[in-house]
């Protein structure tokens, strides 16, 4: 962990790497109840591609697509930008998981 996402409270942390950004979004939707490190969400709900979300881990990285667009730490510039692109990265090497219905 880089800088922060993964505590229990709702309050900003000072940085967030790629699962406490990814941890950060589902809770924030009710679909996660903790904040997890990406090796956890290689087992987290349900295998396989969601209809509407689905989250990409391995042991050291993980992202996540929503309705098409990705969210990914990776995809932030030095000079700004945010984690959301219409670009998505292969899935290559990943787990892909859903929360049920979704």
């Amino acid at each position: 962990m880089y800088g922060g996402g993964h505590g229990i409270s709702r309050k900003l942390d000072r940085g967030y790497d790629c699962s406490g950004s990814v941890s950060y979004a589902l809770r924030a939707a009710g679909l996660l109840r903790y904040p997890m490190p990406s090796g956890s969400f290689m087992r987290w709900q349900r295998p396989g591609l969601g209809k509407w979300i689905t989250t990409y881990a391995n042991g050291g990285h993980m992202y996540m697509v929503i309705a098409g667009l990705s969210f990914d730490t990776s995809n932030m510039s030095s000079t700004g930008g945010n984690r959301w692109s219409t670009s998505i990265r292969s899935s290559r090497g990943f787990s892909p998981r859903h929360p049920n219905g979704f």
